[in-house]
């Protein structure tokens, strides 16, 4: 899993921004307006979610059109996955000992 992800998902204002595109693609003055920050502002945290892989840019004429990549998202899923397999396991047992406790479940 790379930690540049994490790192550019951690800045609130750059989660912001990906809640934002995960409706669809936007120029970047669409995405300064719609979130209260200021163009060069905004332009700096897309940057840093471009270096991480986690959005695209495709400049049309003058602007600047924001998308995100999808494949780093299934990648963050696949992490999470293995910790999500490890909780529910737990949850499970959990389940299984306050069933003991209550008496709705004989002790193995």
């Amino acid at each position: 899993m790379n930690g540049q992800i994490f790192s550019a998902l951690a800045e609130p204002n750059r989660l912001d921004i990906i809640d934002l595109l995960l409706k669809g693609a936007l120029p970047v003055g669409d995405i300064a307006k719609k979130l209260d920050l200021n163009q060069p502002q905004t332009s700096k945290h897309l940057r840093v979610l471009c270096d991480a892989g986690l959005v695209e840019v495709q400049p049309i004429a003058n602007r600047r059109i924001y998308k995100i990549r999808p494949e780093p998202f299934h990648e963050l899923d696949r992490w999470l996955d293995s910790y999500r397999r490890l909780w529910e396991d737990r949850m499970d047992r959990l389940d299984d000992y306050l069933n003991v406790l209550q008496g709705k479940k004989p002790l193995n």
